[in-house]
């Protein structure tokens, strides 16, 4: 489950297609239509626009710089969709509900957690790697970019540092943190620079693998104290501490775990309801990597 919330933030934001006059999320959408929906996507572990398969006529986000070789889990969402399908007893509930519903219980399952998922989201039709490129924030951010991009989506900074906590699970590759790793001496903890000499040699593997924080497959607060300690793996992570306006933020989470659990939940929530196709809008997909056809 890990490797599914490695970027999580950047599924969520990338396959959540603007619409205007949304209508509004609520937790029990499914209560009459599926009532099994939830319970059958927490058994199975975890506008899913990033879903799309490429065709010939879109170039969807899967192979997006931020996505390419790093988000994973497709196939999980897949079994879920068939899952939530039989159960169902038809096309009833959204490849975008059930990523939402499916981050939820993966960061539960691995000790966060619960919080209210709204629910009611439709698929989008289309994806765009351009959009991808240009939106989801990148690991070479430095904190200013990362601000006006969370801005600009209606977050805070108190939300770019909350959802920046999702890094207490999964992986990166070496082509995200080589930079870092080579170029930022000054911020980055010796020995943590020695451990990952190692598995990012200056050219090459860049698809080598390594954990975002010290405990990978565990939600805590960890990530906060190694921002503190200069052991954060990638440049736009320690952004988040470097004597800025961000510093007193990670300090509070690295000190209150259950005040991080409680944020992180209000901030997921918060960021799946930006302006969704809900109602008459995109779609609800038999098949998550592909629209419906007529």
């Amino acid at each position: 489950m890990a490797t599914v919330l490695v970027y999580l933030i950047a599924i969520m934001a990338a396959s959540l297609a603007s619409a205007s006059g949304a209508a509004e999320l609520t937790p029990d959408y499914y209560g009459e239509t599926c009532p099994q929906a939830l319970p059958t996507i927490k058994l199975l572990g975890c506008d899913g626009s990033i879903l799309l398969d490429d065709t010939d006529d879109m170039i969807g986000e899967k192979t997006a710089k931020p996505n390419n070789n790093s988000v994973r889990g497709y196939d999980v969402i897949d079994t879920i969709k068939s899952a939530v399908n039989t159960v169902c007893l038809g096309n009833v509930v959204s490849c975008a509900d059930i990523v939402a519903v499916a981050a939820r219980d993966s960061i539960v399952a691995l000790g966060g957690s619960p919080y209210d998922v709204l629910l009611g989201r439709r698929d989008a039709t289309t994806a765009s790697m351009d959009d991808a490129n240009n939106d989801v924030p990148t690991p070479f951010m430095d904190l200013p970019a990362l601000v006006s991009n969370f801005e600009s989506q209606g977050l805070s900074l108190n939300d770019l540092v909350v959802l920046s906590g999702g890094h207490t699970l999964g992986y990166s590759r070496c082509l995200f943190f080589r930079s870092r790793l080579y170029n930022e001496t000054d911020t980055l903890d010796p020995a943590y620079a020695a451990s990952l000499d190692e598995r990012c040699p200056v050219s090459g593997d860049d698809d080598a693998l390594s954990a975002l924080d010290d405990t990978p497959t565990t939600v805590d607060t960890d990530y906060y104290q190694g921002l503190m300690q200069g052991r954060a793996l990638l440049h736009s992570d320690q952004q988040l501490y470097q004597g800025g306006a961000a510093d007193a933020l990670v300090k509070y989470y690295a000190e209150n775990p259950t005040k991080f659990w409680e944020d992180f939940g209000a901030a997921m929530v918060k960021l799946g309801n930006l302006s969704p196709l809900t109602g008459d809008q995109g779609e609800v997909r038999e098949n998550c990597r592909v629209v419906n056809q007529e």
